[in-house]
């Protein structure tokens, strides 16, 4: 599962003007940037969902190797099948609250605008919801397996090998204690960096564009 696909997500959209947009532009390009939102938030929405089943399945096929054991491991893909259906729920509130092509201009504006402080409101709480759980779940596969290797080791486990090779676990410990957690913080600071970039100069060219529609001058 990767963190930065939410950066990946709005990179694809073109930069917001912000508060000093041209009226007629934001209009004459409402439409095809929503569907451009619309379309990028689903294929996110399907690959996170699929690739936390994919991990999920890893995960299982790790336990069937560990036996009985490994029994914490049912919590970790808990965790990451949670996430998955965070996703899944994701695309059913989207096709819940999705307008027809005949709806009013103004209520499209009011939608979207909408949207975007619901996908703002995901990315600033992004630790408590995608990273913390994540986290959590590699505590504890990092946390069964030493556990496993320590009580009773498969044999020919690629595990076991690592377990008796003392530089490769020392860089193995160095990996999941000090990079994965400084790629989780970037990933943090990167998503920061997208609301303040792209979803918050955005919101405001909508909700200038909605003020226009709602009194004409």
């Amino acid at each position: 599962m990767n963190w930065s696909d939410y950066e990946a997500v709005w990179k694809r959209q073109d930069l917001p003007v912000g508060a000093h947009a041209d009226f007629a532009v934001l209009k004459e390009t409402f439409e095809k940037k929503r569907r451009k939102l619309a379309a990028t938030l689903f294929a996110r929405d399907i690959l996170e969902a699929s690739a936390g089943i994919f991990v999920s399945g890893v995960l299982g096929y790790s336990w069937w190797h560990m036996g009985r054991e490994g029994w914490p491991m049912a919590f970790a893909i808990a965790l990451i099948l949670g996430i998955s259906g965070l996703f899944v729920r994701e695309r059913f509130r989207a096709h819940r609250l999705r307008l027809g092509t005949d709806a009013p201009l103004v209520a499209k504006v009011e939608a979207d605008i909408a949207e975007l402080y619901h996908q703002r409101h995901l990315l600033l709480h992004l630790w408590s919801w995608y990273l913390l759980p994540c986290t959590g779940a590699l505590v504890i596969v990092s946390a069964t397996m030493v556990r496993v290797l320590i009580i009773n080791p498969p044999p020919g486990v690629f595990l076991s090998a690592l377990w008796e090779n003392p530089a490769a676990l020392a860089w193995t410990i160095l990996y999941v204690a000090v990079v994965l957690p400084l790629c989780f913080c970037g990933g943090w600071k990167i998503n920061r960096r997208t609301v303040r970039k792209q979803i918050e100069p955005r919101l405001h060219e909508l909700e200038d564009l909605r003020r226009s529609l709602l009194s004409p001058v």
